[in-house]
């Protein structure tokens, strides 16, 4: 498996082609040899690839928005062949899909879209939140998706905070996908003030052996390490996550 960072946690430095250089530079000086393109600001699909390719990065994983996947396929398949990025990532559900039939349908339309960008050699994956555990007429939204959807067309990213959130084991959900996952978030839970919160993998109060076992028991390539929000400064957030993993993870 690949350490990977998920640029989402810098969202914040990369708001132009200078931020997103320099920050990837310090990416790469952790140790991370991977990213997941998320959070970041415009520039040419040409000139990241650049960006990347001069650092020693591959990317491993993208997160597109909802529109682009329904309006702009074409181009978003044109990047990730520049990319080299088999990953094709949606990052979250828009809020009006969000009940049963929106569920379903959902499962079916993405699963067309899926079968297009397998064609040009991409898989679509999901990412989940916390919301996709709320069940409906006994079942989960997330067990809907599944059974509504494409097996081969359809993949998965599972988020650790977000299905813990949800009230799950994220060991049992890693080994349910099995054959459908290629990329995993690691993303660690702490609770601070009786709430809970994101922390550095490693330093909150997931059990990290089991999820990572795992991992290498169903396939998994790339581990992409996130952290929606960071007490201090993210770059030593993603490093802390880095140095508790990087030996366990080869």
């Amino acid at each position: 498996m690949i350490l990977a960072a998920q640029l989402y946690t810098l969202r914040d430095y990369l708001k132009t082609p200078e931020g997103i250089k320099e920050s990837l530079k310090k990416v790469r000086d952790i140790g991370y040899t991977s990213v997941q393109v998320s959070g970041i600001g415009p520039i040419e699909s040409n000139e990241l690839k650049k960006i990347v390719d001069d650092l020693g990065l591959t990317i491993c994983a993208t997160h597109i928005g909802y529109n682009r996947f329904k309006e702009d396929l074409n181009n978003v398949i044109k990047d990730h062949l520049i990319y080299g990025c088999k990953y094709v990532g949606l990052g979250s559900l828009p809020t009006e899909f969000r009940n049963e039939d929106g569920f379903r349908n959902f499962a079916k339309e993405f699963s067309e879209i899926g079968k297009e960008l397998k064609k040009h050699g991409s898989q679509f994956v999901y990412h989940n939140h916390h919301f996709e555990f709320e069940k409906y007429n006994g079942k989960t939204a997330f067990d809907i998706i599944l059974d509504e959807s494409s097996k081969e067309d359809f993949g998965i990213l599972l988020d650790t905070y977000w299905v813990q959130a949800g009230g799950a084991d994220p060991v049992y959900w890693i080994h349910k996908l099995k054959g459908r996952m290629g990329v995993i978030h690691f993303k660690d839970m702490v609770i601070r003030n009786e709430k809970q919160e994101f922390a550095e993998v490693g330093h909150g109060n997931m059990n990290w052996g089991p999820i990572i076992e795992a991992c290498y028991e169903t396939g998994i390539e790339y581990v992409a390490i996130e952290q929606d929000t960071c007490l201090g400064d993210p770059f030593e957030s993603l490093k802390m996550s880095y140095e508790f993993l990087k030996d366990k993870i080869k």
